[in-house]
Protein backbone atom coordinates (compact mmCIF):
# COMPACT_ATOMS: atom_id res chain seq x y z
CA UNK A 1 0.00 0.00 0.00
CA UNK A 2 1.29 3.24 -1.15
CA UNK A 3 1.85 5.62 1.72
CA UNK A 4 -0.25 9.12 2.13
CA UNK A 5 0.99 11.43 0.14
CA UNK A 6 2.63 14.88 1.46
CA UNK A 7 1.40 18.07 1.69
CA UNK A 8 3.17 20.97 0.36
CA UNK A 9 3.38 22.40 3.89
CA UNK A 10 5.38 19.17 5.09
CA UNK A 11 7.51 19.38 2.22
CA UNK A 12 8.34 22.70 3.01
CA UNK A 13 8.91 21.97 6.91
CA UNK A 14 11.18 18.65 5.98
CA UNK A 15 13.25 20.85 3.63
CA UNK A 16 13.79 24.02 6.24
CA UNK A 17 14.33 21.38 9.20
CA UNK A 18 17.20 20.16 6.79
CA UNK A 19 18.74 23.81 5.51
CA UNK A 20 17.24 26.24 7.41
CA UNK A 21 15.45 29.34 5.61
CA UNK A 22 16.09 28.48 1.99
CA UNK A 23 13.36 28.59 0.57
CA UNK A 24 9.96 30.81 0.41
CA UNK A 25 6.42 30.35 2.54
CA UNK A 26 4.30 28.12 0.01
CA UNK A 27 1.84 29.15 -2.27
CA UNK A 28 -1.31 27.48 -3.36
CA UNK A 29 -3.29 28.01 -6.21
CA UNK A 30 -5.84 26.20 -7.85
CA UNK A 31 -3.47 24.80 -10.59
CA UNK A 32 -0.21 24.55 -8.42
CA UNK A 33 1.16 24.42 -4.93
CA UNK A 34 4.94 25.33 -4.83
CA UNK A 35 7.54 27.21 -3.02
CA UNK A 36 10.76 29.26 -4.54
CA UNK A 37 14.18 28.53 -3.97
CA UNK A 38 15.56 31.89 -2.57
CA UNK A 39 18.93 31.04 -2.09
CA UNK A 40 20.56 29.71 -5.33
CA UNK A 41 23.39 28.40 -3.55
CA UNK A 42 21.26 25.72 -2.13
CA UNK A 43 19.16 24.89 -5.31
CA UNK A 44 20.96 21.61 -6.08
CA UNK A 45 21.07 20.53 -2.31
CA UNK A 46 17.55 20.65 -1.80
CA UNK A 47 16.54 19.20 -5.01
CA UNK A 48 18.84 16.27 -4.34
CA UNK A 49 17.49 16.11 -0.53
CA UNK A 50 14.02 16.09 -2.34
CA UNK A 51 15.11 13.03 -4.71
CA UNK A 52 16.56 11.09 -2.04
CA UNK A 53 15.14 11.40 1.12
CA UNK A 54 12.67 8.36 1.80
CA UNK A 55 9.37 10.76 3.15
CA UNK A 56 9.51 12.60 -0.09
CA UNK A 57 11.37 10.86 -3.07
CA UNK A 58 11.17 13.26 -5.96
CA UNK A 59 12.36 10.39 -8.19
CA UNK A 60 10.77 12.54 -11.30
CA UNK A 61 11.13 15.69 -13.07
CA UNK A 62 8.46 15.21 -15.48
CA UNK A 63 8.59 18.82 -16.77
CA UNK A 64 10.52 21.95 -16.35
CA UNK A 65 9.97 25.79 -17.91
CA UNK A 66 11.27 28.87 -18.57
CA UNK A 67 9.43 32.03 -17.51
CA UNK A 68 10.12 35.29 -18.37
CA UNK A 69 8.39 37.43 -15.55
CA UNK A 70 8.35 40.80 -17.72
CA UNK A 71 10.06 42.71 -14.43
CA UNK A 72 13.85 42.05 -15.50
CA UNK A 73 13.71 38.79 -13.79
CA UNK A 74 13.40 34.46 -15.16
CA UNK A 75 11.94 32.13 -13.31
CA UNK A 76 13.08 28.11 -13.64
CA UNK A 77 9.67 26.30 -12.64
CA UNK A 78 10.64 22.13 -11.42
CA UNK A 79 7.62 20.23 -11.41
CA UNK A 80 8.10 16.99 -9.39
CA UNK A 81 6.21 14.11 -8.81
CA UNK A 82 7.26 10.94 -6.58
CA UNK A 83 6.10 8.46 -9.18
CA UNK A 84 5.42 4.91 -7.68
CA UNK A 85 6.33 5.72 -4.38
CA UNK A 86 4.28 8.21 -2.36
CA UNK A 87 2.13 9.78 -5.22
CA UNK A 88 3.13 13.30 -4.08
CA UNK A 89 3.79 16.09 -6.73
CA UNK A 90 5.58 19.62 -6.33
CA UNK A 91 6.65 22.67 -7.87
CA UNK A 92 9.71 24.08 -6.65
CA UNK A 93 10.85 27.81 -8.58
CA UNK A 94 14.00 29.36 -8.59
CA UNK A 95 14.52 32.40 -9.81
CA UNK A 96 17.45 34.77 -11.79
CA UNK A 97 17.83 38.27 -13.05
CA UNK A 98 17.73 38.87 -16.82
CA UNK A 99 21.08 40.68 -16.72
CA UNK A 100 22.69 37.13 -15.08
CA UNK A 101 20.53 34.98 -15.89
CA UNK A 102 22.43 31.55 -14.18
CA UNK A 103 20.89 28.58 -12.35
CA UNK A 104 22.62 25.46 -11.10
CA UNK A 105 21.76 22.37 -13.49
CA UNK A 106 19.94 19.75 -12.22
CA UNK A 107 20.82 17.55 -15.11
CA UNK A 108 22.82 15.08 -12.79
CA UNK A 109 19.98 14.79 -10.22
CA UNK A 110 17.55 14.38 -12.95
CA UNK A 111 18.29 13.13 -16.42
CA UNK A 112 15.28 14.42 -17.61
CA UNK A 113 16.50 17.52 -17.17
CA UNK A 114 19.28 17.90 -19.76
CA UNK A 115 16.87 18.74 -22.80
CA UNK A 116 14.43 20.73 -20.50
CA UNK A 117 17.43 22.94 -19.70
CA UNK A 118 18.67 23.29 -22.97
CA UNK A 119 15.27 24.23 -24.19
CA UNK A 120 14.64 26.66 -21.53
CA UNK A 121 18.75 27.95 -22.33
CA UNK A 122 17.14 27.86 -26.01
CA UNK A 123 14.15 30.10 -25.50
CA UNK A 124 14.75 32.20 -22.26
CA UNK A 125 18.90 32.50 -22.69
CA UNK A 126 18.79 30.72 -19.15
CA UNK A 127 22.53 29.25 -18.54
CA UNK A 128 22.91 26.22 -16.55
CA UNK A 129 25.53 26.39 -14.60
CA UNK A 130 27.03 22.31 -14.96
CA UNK A 131 24.89 20.97 -17.53
CA UNK A 132 27.53 18.71 -18.95
CA UNK A 133 26.10 19.67 -22.62
CA UNK A 134 24.29 23.35 -23.03
CA UNK A 135 23.87 24.11 -26.12
CA UNK A 136 20.40 25.33 -28.31
CA UNK A 137 18.09 22.44 -28.84
CA UNK A 138 15.77 23.85 -31.42
CA UNK A 139 16.64 26.81 -32.60
CA UNK A 140 20.22 26.84 -35.16
CA UNK A 141 23.54 27.61 -33.41
CA UNK A 142 23.72 30.85 -35.09
CA UNK A 143 19.70 31.99 -34.24
CA UNK A 144 19.96 35.42 -32.56
CA UNK A 145 18.30 35.92 -28.92
CA UNK A 146 16.03 34.11 -27.01
CA UNK A 147 12.44 33.66 -28.86
CA UNK A 148 10.30 33.37 -25.51
CA UNK A 149 11.86 37.02 -23.49
CA UNK A 150 9.21 39.22 -23.92
CA UNK A 151 11.94 41.75 -25.20
CA UNK A 152 12.49 39.35 -28.02
CA UNK A 153 12.01 40.75 -31.68
CA UNK A 154 11.88 38.89 -34.72
CA UNK A 155 14.42 38.95 -37.13
CA UNK A 156 13.16 40.43 -40.65
CA UNK A 157 15.78 38.27 -42.17
CA UNK A 158 17.97 35.01 -41.55
CA UNK A 159 20.07 33.72 -43.90
CA UNK A 160 18.76 35.82 -46.58
CA UNK A 161 15.45 34.40 -46.25
CA UNK A 162 12.39 36.19 -45.46
CA UNK A 163 11.03 35.19 -41.91
CA UNK A 164 7.34 35.14 -42.50
CA UNK A 165 6.14 36.34 -39.27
Amino acid sequence: MQPKPLTIDEIAALVREKFGDVISEPVKTPTAEFFTITDLEYLQAVMYFLREDERTKFNYLYCLSGVDNGDGSLSVVYHLESLGVHGHRLEVKANCSVEKPEIPSVAEIWRTADWHEREAYDFFGIKFIGHPDLRRILCPEDWEGYPLRKDYKVAEYYHGIKVPF
